[in-house]
């Protein structure tokens, strides 16, 4: 048995490690649909997380008594992998800060982040991701609650470099109809689907735009929803063009039909998996000095490629060699 050291010790010493999370962000904005959702996830296993909407989710008048049920939820015994988080309301409504204050004090234990809309700069984005932090503190938190901002705005787009560097930032979203919307009708709606939302300048430039802050800055890109509810492979098509071609790593759903689609559509290639717990495997045998593997060679930096190969294969819930999965992942 090898006493060679653990891959996330000895390719990534003092350094920050890339998040590696579910590729499906399941939106759900009632007591019923948050409840069904927590269901699914405890079937399917942590494939994906679920945001509490609060901002869409929230009628007029009753933002407190919506908190209140979303921290509810997060803290009770059916969120059975604590992989759910809540979106607020954006900076510009009086009750974001109740949101936090509902939400952290009551649920931030388990809390597993808190996702901000409109943002429209990066210090409006700062300011909140530091309430939140003083929440945290106030509850009695030893951690800080990641953040996940969307950029849905064109201020948001012009600082998402800015943002994505901002401490405690895990995820950056982009937010689609938000954004189309904002050009005052030069975007059309249609663009607000396939294959438009691919191919329209703007949009290719935005979604380009977001993935490439968050990869520089070792942030998760994630992409925005699919309008169709039901046909798997339009939705997977869409997650598969996103992952493809523009590097996002994860996906909205807005419906329960949408997940396994969004997931399967992100997983890495089968052979690319089986390479790579070869690899790690061999390399662990060596130390993680350099090898050779069908002819090629391989050292520390293919090695951080292929750990995080083997991490998001896992996450998506590919089966793993029997070794790879004993020697890497057993606790």
């Amino acid at each position: 048995m090898t006493t060679a050291s653990h891959p996330r010790d000895a390719l990534f010493s003092g350094e920050k490690p890339f998040p590696i999370l579910p590729a499906c962000e399941h939106f759900a904005g009632s007591e019923k649909l948050i409840g069904k959702a927590m269901d699914l996830q405890a079937d399917y296993g942590p494939i994906f997380d679920i945001t509490c909407d609060c901002e869409d989710g929230a009628a007029a008048g009753q933002e407190r008594g919506h908190a209140e049920m979303v921290a509810r939820m997060i803290d009770s015994a059916r969120n059975r992998h604590d992989r759910a988080g809540a979106r607020i309301h954006d900076p510009s409504h009086p009750a974001w800060r109740q949101d936090v204050d509902i939400i952290v004090g009551q649920a931030g234990r388990r809390l597993a982040y808190i996702t901000i809309p409109k943002a429209t700069s990066w210090q409006q984005a700062a300011e909140v991701i530091a309430y939140i932090g003083e929440a945290a503190d106030k509850a009695g938190l030893d951690r800080q609650i990641p953040a996940h901002v969307l950029v849905e705005t064109h201020g948001a787009l012009r600082d998402a470099f800015a943002i994505a560097a901002l401490p405690g930032v895990e995820v950056l979203d982009f937010g689609l109809m938000d954004f189309v919307s904002g050009h005052h009708g030069a975007i059309a709606a249609s663009a607000m689907r396939s294959p438009g939302q691919f191919e329209h300048a703007l949009l290719v430039r935005a979604k380009a735009e977001v993935a490439a802050a968050a990869l520089a800055h070792g942030v998760v890109p994630s992409h925005n929803v699919c309008l169709n509810l039901k046909d798997a492979a339009i939705i997977a098509d869409d997650a598969g063009r996103a992952r493809r071609e523009f590097g996002f790593l994860r996906m909205w759903s807005i419906y329960p039909a949408q997940i396994q689609p969004i997931v399967q559509a992100m997983q890495p290639d089968f052979d690319e998996v089986e390479d790579a717990a070869n690899i790690l495997l061999a390399a662990q045998d060596k130390d993680w000095g350099p090898i050779q593997y069908r002819g090629e060679l391989h050292d520390r930096a293919t090695y951080r490629y292929f750990w995080e190969v083997l991490q998001k294969a896992k996450i998506t819930g590919m089966p793993l060699p029997d070794e790879a999965r004993r020697r890497f992942f057993a606790d």
